[in-house]
């Protein structure tokens, strides 16, 4: 019997608001029939606060945010405060979870092995903490989870470090964990990459995880670029 398929949609790199905008474009897509959509782009710097955010996580204040050309969200993702930039990957699964039984928590978990499958790819262990969603390196966090459902359909997802200037955290308290170190794939590998270097890797994981078929590039008649 052939696995359910899923397309790729490479995005580019992206505003944080154009990503917003094509997500809830495919969302809209999915609940009328189409495919299951794993979306992969970079942001322009963005603070992103999910659901119940602490907004005392975000350390600068709106006016040194706008000096410094960093955009700031509050969105309806799961999690607390994160950031997004050049050289960080993030997937943006548009999933629906009846084949996981919608089983929210099991999804996360889901998530978590196709980061831990990719960081595997390249000769990195990944590693799960007890009671915190995302994965760490060597007690050092890499990647992080925040999910969204809207009628069984998953959307935003997960960003992984592959080579972003980790400084940009130190705008924030990272998913308002207090002291927590920040490591990237490029960094923990001993030699640049770049998120274009890890999209196959990735797409592959999702792929196994998930047990779904890579039916190739998904090509949108239009997509936003706010």
């Amino acid at each position: 019997m052939p696995r359910p398929i899923f397309k790729v949609l490479r995005a580019g790199r992206l505003a944080y608001a154009g990503g917003l905008a094509l997500q809830e474009q495919l969302i809209e897509q999915r609940l009328h029939g189409g495919p299951d959509i794993l979306v992969l782009l970079e942001h322009e710097p963005t603070i992103t606060l999910g659901r119940g955010a602490d907004e005392r996580h975000v350390l600068l204040d709106e006016d040194e945010l706008k000096r410094r050309g960093i955009a700031l969200h509050r969105v309806g993702r799961g999690g607390d405060v994160t950031w997004h930039g050049p050289g960080q990957m993030v997937a943006y699964p548009i999933l629906h979870l009846d084949a996981l039984g919608r089983d929210l928590h099991l999804y996360l978990r889901r998530l978590e092995d196709t980061l831990i499958g990719t960081l595997a790819r390249f000769g990195v262990a990944g590693e799960r903490r007890s009671g915190k969603t995302g994965v760490w390196v060597r007690g050092r966090k890499i990647a992080a989870i925040g999910v969204g459902v809207r009628r069984w359909v998953a959307w935003h997802g997960l960003s992984l470090n592959v080579a972003p200037d980790l400084e940009g955290f130190a705008a924030i308290v990272p998913c308002g964990l207090d002291g927590v170190a920040l490591t990237s794939l490029s960094e923990e590998c001993g030699r640049n990459l770049a998120p274009a270097d890890v999209e196959e890797a990735l797409i592959a994981s999702f792929a196994a995880t998930f047990a779904l078929e890579n039916a190739g590039d998904h090509e949108p008649a239009a997509t936003t670029q706010a």
